[in-house]
Formats: structure tokens, C-alpha cells, sequence
């Protein structure tokens, strides 16, 4: 289940109401009148089943409560509830396969964002990937994987490109192209420091001995199969009710290690195996966008998309 939050003009809210009350999907319906302050007018909250919330929020939208008000979504956790069992019961289809599109344009559009936050895992997931590379340790190049948060701007890129939401491709776009360059460049300097002092021996730039991470730069048609799998699991996971499937889509794909072991190859002077790590990026990269979006564009064909939407203000 949904909790859904309407502000509305006291001139917008009984229409809001009568298209809650038709729903069978609705439940716990409440309206606090006067209570809103900015903007001013009424409260209108229910308890929605997830399959029904993609065509209320469309409705509500077209009574321009998006504009003049405000409408937002949060998942219930629990719900001890007759009427709330009753909703689930009574709207079609089952809450794991409803796709709640303006839940998704908000989730990917914030997770597209470069900003500071995105910036510090990015670095130190390649730094770990480096280190990874340097050790031979595959463990650490997985644990690099978890940290990346490259899929959120990876996933933003597939919906604003199904969707035809350019701010949301320029904003993804933006996020990838300043932040793996910049990530790669502060490892650069990070690895150059470490040959310089030589604290993991001599060694480790050898990385012809490093048997342990070579799948990390060996592109080809496996690479992308397990990229386009990653891309249809993490975008089914974001477009569902089974997020924690995520975790496994960062630990499938070789985005931030091939980028961590570009940079360390090119300081070993192995620049066969830096090119061949900068392919693997590409080839990751591509695959997971295409395979997201495709994964996006059979679910549209059961369900109607909000095409030209905004999505919905932070919660």
C-alpha cells in the first residue's frame, strides 16, 4: 500500500474526493479542511493500493493539483487493515508488477543528480577498484561494485530516453560524464602517489601476475550479456515493489572496477589492458541503458506512461 497526500484548493476538492470514492483501490479516506498553509486549502489523505496509484495520481493531475496544490506518495510498511485488504483485493493486478511512473521519474531524477554526495562514492569506489587491481583481490574489487552509485544516473538515462524526458537524459548524462572522468583522475593521482612511495611493493603494478581481477578488462560478448541482465533486474527491481534486488545488480556489472583498472593499467604503462578496461566501461555502460530501457518499454505496453509529467516533489 501507498499513503497519498493532496493539497488541494478548497474549490478542487470535492472533484478530488469523488475520484478517491470511485476507486476501489482507495482506502482510509480522510479530508482536513483549511489546513494547509502554502499553499492554502485542504488535506486530502487515503491509503491507496500500489496497482491503482499510476492512474489516481494521473487523474488528480488532470484537476492540476500538481500545480496548484500538491500531491505525494509514501510506502506504508505495515498495514493492519479490513479495508486496506479489501483495496488490494479489489484493484487489478498485483502491487510487485504495478509500475508507479511518477514514483519512478521522481526516484531516477533525484538519483541522477551530480552532486557532491554522488561524486564522493563514485571516487571512492574507483579508489577501491584501484586497490583491488593492486592486491589482486577480488573481494575488493566486489566491494567496489557495492559502493558505485552509477546505476541511478544509468537507470534515469533509459526512463528519460522511453519517456522522451531530455532534462532527465542531460541531467543522467551530465552525472556520468563529469563523474567518472573526475573519479578516474583522483585515483589516477591516487595510484601515481602509490607507485611513487611504493607501499604496496613492488609488484603491484606487475599486472600480468594479477590472475585474480584479469575478468575485470577481458571485454566481449560475455560482458554484455551480464551487463543487459544487470540492467533488466536493477530496472525491473526499481520499477517494482523488490528494490533489494539491487544490491545484486551492483555486484553483476564491472563499471566502476573496469574504470579503476583503467586508471592503474595506464600508470603500469600496460596500455593494451587500459584500452581493453575502457572498452568494458563502454560495453557496461551501453548494455545496462539498453537493456533498462527495454525492460521499460514492455511494462509501458500494460500501462499507460505519464509522457511529459513532471515528477513528483521530494517527500
Amino acid at each position: 500500500m501507498l499513503h497519498l497526500r493532496a493539497v488541494c484548493p478548497p474549490d478542487k476538492t470535492a472533484q478530488a474526493l469523488d475520484i478517491l470514492r470511485a476507486h476501489a483501490g482507495v482506502a482510509h479516506l480522510v479530508v482536513h479542511r483549511g489546513v494547509a498553509v502554502s499553499p492554502e486549502g485542504d488535506l486530502v489523505e487515503a491509503d491507496i493500493a500500489r496497482e491503482a496509484a499510476d492512474e489516481l495520481v494521473e487523474a488528480l493531475c488532470v484537476l492540476e493539483l500538481d500545480h496548484t496544490g500538491g500531491i505525494t506518495l509514501e510506502a506504508i510498511d505495515t498495514a493492519l487493515s479490513d479495508a486496506a485488504d479489501e483495496a488490494e483485493e479489489a484493484a487489478p493486478g498485483e502491487g510487485a508488477d504495478a509500475v508507479v511512473w511518477q514514483e519512478l521519474l521522481s526516484r531516477t531524477g533525484e538519483e541522477s543528480r551530480l552532486n557532491v554526495t554522488f561524486l564522493a562514492f563514485l571516487t571512492i569506489a574507483c579508489l577501491l577498484a584501484a586497490v583491488g587491481v593492486l592486491t589482486d583481490s577480488a573481494v575488493t574489487i566486489v566491494g567496489a561494485m557495492v559502493v558505485g552509485p552509477e546505476f541511478g544516473p544509468l537507470a534515469a538515462l533509459a526512463v528519460g530516453l522511453v519517456l522522451r524526458r531530455w532534462d532527465l537524459v542531460r541531467l543522467a548524462g551530465a552525472a556520468l560524464g563529469i563523474g567518472f572522468p573526475l573519479a578516474m583522475v583522483v585515483t589516477l593521482g591516487g595510484a601515481l602517489l602509490v607507485r611513487a612511495t611504493d607501499v604496496f611493493g613492488a609488484q603491484a603494478f606487475e599486472l600480468k601476475r594479477h590472475s585474480e581481477v584479469d575478468f575485470v578488462f577481458s571485454v566481449g560478448v560475455p560482458s554484455l550479456v551480464v551487463a543487459m541482465l544487470a540492467g533488466a533486474a536493477g530496472m525491473l527491481a526499481m520499477t517494482s515493489a523488490k528494490s533489494a534486488a539491487l544490491v545484486g545488480v551492483f555486484i553483476s556489472v564491472t563499471t566502476v572496477p573496469a574504470a579503476g583498472y583503467a586508471v592503474v593499467a595506464a600508470v603500469a604503462g600496460e596500455w593494451n589492458r587500459c584500452v581493453q578496461s575502457v572498452g568494458q566501461l563502454l560495453v557496461n555502460l551501453l548494455g545496462i541503458v539498453a537493456a533498462a530501457a527495454i525492460v521499460l518499454i514492455v511494462r509501458r505496453n500494460g500501462q499507460r506512461s505519464p509522457v511529459g509529467m513532471r515528477p513528483l516533489s521530494r517527500g
